[in-house]
């Protein structure tokens, strides 16, 4: 069974978005990678992949307390389902500015364990000023973001996290720093 992960663009949506958020007319619209000017390389069209559920974690930053890290492994695609593009919607001011964060220490866990993609349900890993040096940390170390997933729940059915396959398609850009993508489960 394949359930996709990409969040669908309107016309709406990319008016809405542009209003909140000026980087999504250079790639950064909906799903997508920040390259960071780096190569995708094609090794990562499939990946192994665990997604952890961390919707509970409210008020603070995800840490790498919060999931088993025993289940991540060199290679994979790592993603986080908060709940959060559900509950606030893709394109707001409040989604482009007030969403979740993974903590440094976990983001730099993840990089030493060599995964190759983090996948997260919001617009960065990080907000603000932060959020493009740590979007170049780990380019620049083979690990890639791809922001704005959806339907990361219909993976997990109650569990606290479910592995599956992720197949994931960049559009063929050069020199930008994000990527549109379509990021496709296999379970």
């Amino acid at each position: 069974m394949f359930i996709d992960l990409t969040l669908t663009i309107t016309p709406q949506l990319r008016t809405d978005a542009a209003g909140n958020e000026k980087k999504t007319l250079t790639g950064h619209l909906g799903t997508h990678f920040d390259v960071m000017k780096q190569s995708f390389p094609l090794a990562y069209l499939e990946r192994k992949a665990i997604v952890f559920d961390v919707s509970a974690v409210k008020d603070r930053e995800i840490e790498a307390e919060d999931i088993d890290l025993k289940k991540v492994s060199e290679d994979m695609f790592v993603a986080f389902y908060t709940g959060f593009i559900e509950k606030e919607g893709y394109a707001t001011e409040r989604y482009f500015k007030e969403h979740p964060v993974l903590s440094l220490a976990l983001i730099k866990t993840l990089v030493a364990q060599q995964i190759s993609i983090i996948g997260i349900d919001f617009a960065g890993v990080r907000r603000g000023a932060e959020h493009t040096p740590t979007d170049q940390f780990c380019a620049e170390r083979g690990v890639f973001i791809v922001e704005n997933l959806c339907q990361l729940k219909a993976l997990l059915k109650d569990q606290k996290d479910a592995s599956f396959i992720a197949n994931t398609y960049p559009v063929k850009y050069e020199g930008m720093t994000g990527l549109p993508c379509r990021v496709v489960a296999k379970v």
